[in-house]
């Protein structure tokens, strides 16, 4: 079955700097465009960035963009979330997302920002 397992969250200080990760099995890793959402305490859930099956594209939030990287491997089924420059806004649990023929979502992986 589809199974995404998000690794790399923590507590970090502003202006710090994470590496999320997102280790996908169960499906055609490189058929699939990977994104990241994410969901702050009593806010809806908001999309991140996306990046194509092959990483010829990518989509980032206006609210991210020039501190936001997403990247893929599609070797090691795996798709990562640079993070620079982190904002006490960033603070959310982090998810992994995908569709094959339905909406699959990691467990997510909590990021705070505070000093």
């Amino acid at each position: 079955q589809v199974q995404l397992v998000e690794s790399g969250g923590g507590l970090v200080q502003p202006g710090g700097s994470l590496r999320l990760s997102c280790a996908a099995s169960g499906f055609r890793f490189s058929n699939n465009a990977m994104s990241w959402y994410r969901q702050a305490p009593e806010k809806e859930r908001e999309l991140v960035a996306t990046v194509t099956r092959f990483g010829e594209s990518t989509n980032i939030a206006d609210s991210v963009k020039g501190r936001f990287t997403i990247s893929r491997d599609n070797t090691k089924k795996m798709v990562y979330l640079q993070m620079n420059s982190l904002k006490p806004d960033d603070t959310a649990v982090y998810y992994c997302y995908t569709r094959v023929l339905a909406d699959y979502w990691g467990q997510g992986t909590q990021v705070t920002v505070s000093s």
